[in-house]
Order: C-alpha cells, then structure tokens, then sequence
C-alpha cells in the first residue's frame, strides 16, 4: 500500500469548507484539475453518492475517474473511493478546527492510500512509489490550493 498525505490551514470555519468540498455541482468551477462533474446517484450527498468526472493529470491528458463517498461525517470527515487499474484508491479529507490568530481556521488533510489489486502486489507497490508518489503529492496540494482559494471571501466582501 502507498499512501501520500497533505495537510494545510485554511481560513474559514469547517461548515464552509465541507461545504464547498461537498458541492457535486460547482466542483469543476472550483477545482482546476476537475472537468465537468457528472452525477451517478440521485438525492442528498452522503454515503452512496457517486460521481464521475475528468481529471486533468500532472503530466499531461486526462483520465476519467468514478468516485464513491463511503463515509461522510459532516463537517469533519469525507472519505472516498475510487478504483483504478490494478489498484483501488481510498482519500480521505479530515477537517479540523484550529484556533490561529484568527477565529474559522481549518486544519484540513486529504490523503490518498493506493491499495494494489493486481496478481503481483509487490511489483504494482514499487510502481506506486517514487515519482507516481510525488505526482499524486502534486496532485493533492493543487485541490487544496483550490478549495482554499475557493474559501477566501471576495474582494467585495473584504473590503467591508
């Protein structure tokens, strides 16, 4: 198993950034490597929800990815999955209040574990390594970039 983690701070109360995390519909606006969203499952958002959408890759192209929420602990806990070729994939984005100078930060993880599938686990786990590592690192540190980014107030509202 390979598993990659990213945490950062993010000024806005938790509520505000599951929120966002949560929002299916405005996922592609938000997330600069997500293409359009496309619903697999009706109702609220919550365990069973099912997505598909493209997801542009740190090398280049696009790949097409079916996400499942397997759990959903609003607004504190988001866990995913999401199978790929010879390998499944679990993320999990942990919210957590923090008190920083400022009152609303969140303390937010989202980590990514790859479970091999294949015959050959070992030979699969070697690949996970090193750089597809690296490039999944990258990949997690831009959603974060972009969901913090998408939490800041607007100018409008900064001003006063």
């Amino acid at each position: 198993m390979s598993t990659v983690a990213v945490t950062g701070f993010i000024q806005a109360h938790a509520v505000d950034v599951w929120r966002l995390l949560t929002d299916l519909p405005g996922r592609a606006a938000r997330m600069t490597a997500a293409g359009p969203t496309e619903l697999l499952t009706p109702g609220p958002f919550g365990p069973g929800t099912a997505w598909r959408e493209e997801r542009a890759q740190p090398g280049g192209g696009t790949l097409t990815e079916e996400f499942l929420v397997v759990e959903a602990l609003a607004p504190h806990r988001l866990v995913l999955c999401s199978s790929g070729a010879d390998v499944d994939y679990r993320i999990t984005w942990t919210l957590r209040p923090v008190r920083r100078r400022r009152r609303g930060c969140t303390a937010v993880t989202v980590t990514q574990e790859a479970v091999p599938t294949a015959p050959y686990p070992r030979v699969v786990a070697l690949l996970l390594g090193g750089l597809a590592a690296r490039a999944v690192e990258v990949a997690l540190r831009r959603d974060l970039a972009d969901l913090t980014a998408a939490a800041r107030p607007s100018s409008a509202v900064e001003a006063a």
